[in-house]
């Protein structure tokens, strides 16, 4: 962009970074900052330096912590049976969302994508396995989304269940093929958890 001031550039040039922000959002967001008080830019920017600098992985289930375990893992009053896999962070907070989930959650950071070169090593597969293992847990739902991706990634973590004699279960098609879990309304997805099936009749 051509402007007057080499700082808004850098601002403009800062916010379009971001996925999802063009140009003309970033010079908005700019401009809409410079007439913030100063003390409240300070607030804004230290947010993010301190987000960047102190975030963790919970050590149980992978999810985004600000210690070394979750808030949920960390809640006596969840079903520690249950034991729900998504994705990534922005699927348990759609999960959280509805209200519909008391259990425990798995974050596997991803799904298996031989395009995107994403293999079953890259993800948090190995640690739910080991969770798998205890007695404590009797029930796995695989929460993942209705993409070639998701499909794929729930078929090989079954195989690699079966021996624990668990019970596996997949959300309800009220999630449509193909949506991301993140899309879905609360009411839908609230559904599809209390209507979950066991895996198996998904295959058939």
């Amino acid at each position: 962009m051509n402007s007057s001031s080499k700082l808004i550039e850098d601002a403009v040039n800062a916010f379009s970074s971001l996925p999802g922000i063009g140009k003309k959002t970033a010079l908005r967001l700019t401009l809409q900052l410079l007439k913030r008080d100063e003390m409240e830019v300070e607030q804004f920017a230290e947010s993010f330096i301190k987000l960047r600098k102190n975030m963790q992985y919970c050590k149980q289930c992978h999810n985004l912590s600000d210690s070394e375990f979750c808030d949920i893992c960390k809640n006596t009053a969840r079903d520690n049976s249950i034991v729900c896999v998504v994705a990534d962070f922005r699927d348990v907070l759609a999960i959280e969302s509805t209200g519909q989930f008391k259990g425990k959650y798995h974050v596997l950071g991803g799904l298996i994508s031989p395009m995107e070169g994403i293999a079953p090593s890259d993800l948090n597969i190995a640690t739910l396995l080991e969770r798998a293992q205890g007695n404590e847990v009797t029930e796995i739902i695989m929460a993942l989304s209705a993409t070639m991706e998701g499909d794929t990634t729930n078929f090989f973590i079954f195989k690699k269940l079966k021996e624990f004699n668990k019970k596996i279960s997949v959300l309800s098609r009220g999630v449509s093929i193909g949506n991301e879990l993140e899309y879905t309304d609360e009411i839908t997805l609230g559904k599809s958890i209390l209507q979950r099936t066991p895996y198996e009749i998904s295959l058939k």
